[in-house]
């Protein structure tokens, strides 16, 4: 039983990486539309305004997450973010997240909530330098 408990924290483990990665990517699509018009999007949005803060929490933000970087307080932020997002943007269009089109928003600020508890997983810059720490290296 020990050996099955140990091979799923593995794979969670592991799992958890996959979506940390994997919403990064999809993150960083939001950010580099808004900054870089690229995908190419609706244009660029000025740096000193609003959607340019949140185009820089997306990209950068994004890269840290990514990475695996400062994973918990970056994750706060994110989740943050889309937290206004839905408040500022989508709320305002109605009651229902489906009728608003502010699912993204509410899914994403939970994935993020969700990485402030857990923790980045596997392949990640934040548990390299744990594992470095506790090794004395």
């Amino acid at each position: 039983m020990a050996n099955t408990e140990s091979y799923c924290e593995r794979f969670s483990n592991c799992l958890l990486a996959v979506l940390r990665i994997i919403t990064a990517l999809l993150f960083m699509q939001h950010g580099g539309q808004k900054l870089l018009n690229y995908p190419p999007g609706h244009g660029t949005v000025p740096l000193n305004s609003l959607m340019g803060l949140a185009g820089v929490l997306e990209l950068v933000g994004g890269a840290f997450f990514l990475l695996g970087f400062l994973t918990r307080p970056v994750a706060f932020i994110l989740s943050g973010e889309m937290a206004v997002a839905y408040f500022r943007v989508h709320a305002k269009a109605g009651f229902w997240p489906v009728e608003n089109r502010g699912e993204l928003a509410v899914i994403l600020c939970f994935v993020f909530l969700y990485f402030v508890a857990a923790g980045p997983g596997a392949l990640s810059l934040d548990s390299l330098w744990s594992k470095r720490k506790k090794s004395g290296a």
